[in-house]
């Protein structure tokens, strides 16, 4: 980890961005912050400029800080939504995602948020996951993609992918289980109330 205060986890925001990708894991992340971890984890919005950015429903969200004045993370959490269309081809944003991943241990993507992992390369070789819609567009982002159908999320140790929206969420409880414990995480599930249907 960073320093002994605890993980520092980054979310982005970005124009385009879907809401729930953003909100779900930050609820989980804060949640777990404020009321079940020790040692102070912290939980940042970061946005491209520091200034709030206007999500793919309309919502509008304020940032702690941009970019490039974001603190060492710990965690990096790239969500989904009609603006990683864009994004893709972004050779500025690309470049960022791979600092990012030269300095940052654990990488995770909320829905189409792989996809812009794919084009930086970051997946290669890798087994991934996305928004069922986009499984095929995953798998031509970049080369050598084992594409996972039908997975709430891909976990690949340093690289963790998830499926749309919802399983944004599903996927940072299973990182509170990695960061803390799996009674850390159930304590964060039951805190905020999400119980999932089950077949």
């Amino acid at each position: 980890m960073s320093d002994s205060t605890g993980p520092v986890i980054g979310i982005l925001l970005f124009p385009g961005v879907e809401e729930l990708d953003a909100v779900g894991p930050w609820e989980v992340f804060s949640f777990w912050a404020a009321n079940v971890a020790s040692g102070g984890p912290r939980v940042l919005a970061l946005s491209p400029d520091g200034e709030p950015v206007r999500c793919a429903k309309g919502l509008r969200i304020a940032a702690d800080a941009s970019y490039a004045d974001a603190p060492p993370l710990d965690v990096l959490v790239h969500p989904g939504g009609q603006g990683t269309r864009p994004l893709m081809g972004d050779a500025a944003h690309l470049d960022r995602v791979r600092e990012w991943r030269r300095s940052t241990p654990l990488m995770t993507s909320v829905c189409t948020g792989s996809l812009v992992f794919g084009a930086a390369g970051l997946l290669q070789g890798r087994r991934a996951t996305t928004h069922w819609r986009s499984l095929g567009v995953l798998a031509d982002s970049g080369p050598a993609i084992d594409v996972v159908h039908d997975a709430r999320f891909v976990d690949e140790g340093d690289v963790v992918t998830s499926a749309g929206v919802s399983a944004g969420i599903d996927m940072a409880l299973h990182l509170v289980g990695r960061l803390d414990s799996p009674a850390a995480a159930d304590t964060v599930r039951r805190g905020i109330q999400y119980e999932p249907a089950r077949a």
